[in-house]
């Protein structure tokens, strides 16, 4: 009897809690499992949304390895689809520095221009905004346009300081600004980790002769 009378204050007390929090538990548990779907949900959206960028990559990748007007329309076209829709993706930002390059080859440069434009502008990775300036400026160097070529090579994170030094040089040197060249190709060959690229700079400061 002892027994029945401590099972049922233990059910009493069970039920007694639950009455009080029974509520609480189910709306925590609903909450949970939405959070668990929601979860779910957008890791599955992230996956097909990543895998339709991959597909623009891949045709807009295709497409730049072709010559002619067909399939400059169909970089264009996939270049346009992956800004539009995909602007956060990291397929874009590498697609779009194949683009501006594929463009500058069929001797577009103001297209190739405003590929690399949007990139500068919209572009979520450090290095790909900093190759994309650095690309940039070397267009606007071969239009012999120098203040707007100097411009993009202002700032650039650790990692391009080097490149961004060297073709700093470039501008100047085209300038006629030769000591300022020499300082920037200078500064550039302290900075470049890669043997080839130093001594491609070396190079240049040979051709420019001693101080």
């Amino acid at each position: 009897m002892a027994y029945d009378i401590e099972e049922q204050e233990k059910l009493d007390a069970i039920k007694d809690w639950w009455d009080r929090n029974g509520t609480k538990v189910i709306i925590l548990a609903f909450l949970f499992a939405a959070a668990v779907i929601g979860w779910r949900g957008y890791q599955w959206y992230e996956q097909h949304q990543a895998t339709k960028a991959l597909g623009y990559y891949e045709a807009l990748e295709l497409a730049a390895g072709q010559d002619g007007e067909e399939a400059k329309t169909r970089v264009l076209a996939a270049s346009e689809v992956l800004r539009k829709d995909y602007a956060k993706s990291g397929y874009t930002s590498r697609a779009i520095l194949i683009a501006a390059q594929a463009l500058q080859k069929q001797g577009d440069v103001q297209a190739a221009q405003a590929q690399l434009q949007w990139l500068i502008d919209h572009g979520h990775e450090t290095a790909m905004v900093d190759m994309a300036r650095l690309r940039l400026a070397g267009l606007y160097l071969e239009q012999k346009d120098y203040e707007q070529a100097l411009a993009q090579l202002q700032n650039p994170s650790e990692a391009y300081k080097g490149v961004y030094a060297d073709r700093r040089g470039d501008v100047y040197y085209a300038l006629g600004q030769l000591e300022q060249a020499r300082a920037e190709w200078q500064q550039a060959k302290m900075a470049l980790s890669s043997m080839a690229y130093v001594q491609i700079v070396e190079l240049k400061l040979d051709a420019l002769g001693k101080e």
